[in-house]
């Protein structure tokens, strides 16, 4: 089993909330790139956790972007390469609701595809994750390291 929490640093947490705020009304997305749990099998679920380093953007190219988010191809393949030539792992990704809720739409459970990934919200009121199990999205603890 994946672990359940994720730590998210106060500088990336208000860059997203930035990054919210600057593109409402549209979503704005990214990538989130650290180091996942290397060990997701290990009797102490409660000391792993996936660490989010920084918060890519990613320009969203969805057709009615105050509506939904998709994440330029391109830009994507960009970061995660970049990310991985300086040793970070995708952890996830992120979308705001500018509006809120801070969860999951039904069209965000119906685009979700990285199966064992994070998914994070940033909403007005906070920034929350979810890990997609592939079936339902599954609450994270989101924690300042």
């Amino acid at each position: 089993m994946p672990a359940d929490r994720l730590l998210l640093p106060t500088a990336v947490r208000d860059t997203l909330h930035e990054r919210r705020a600057a593109g409402a009304p549209a979503e704005v997305c990214g990538v989130l790139l650290g180091e996942r749990a290397v060990d997701e099998n290990t009797d102490d679920r409660a000391a792993a956790a996936d660490r989010v380093a920084e918060a890519v953007p990613v320009d969203n190219v969805a057709t009615d972007p105050e509506r939904f988010y998709e994440l330029d191809p391109a830009e994507t393949v960009a970061a995660i390469e970049d990310g991985e030539t300086r040793g970070l792992d995708v952890v996830g990704f992120y979308h705001s609701h500018p509006r809120g809720p801070a969860e999951p739409s039904a069209t965000d459970r119906d685009r979700a595809t990285w199966t064992g990934y994070v998914y994070c919200i940033v909403a007005p009121e906070d920034v929350v994750a979810y890990r997609w199990t592939g079936e339902a999205f599954r609450s994270l603890r989101v924690e300042t390291p």
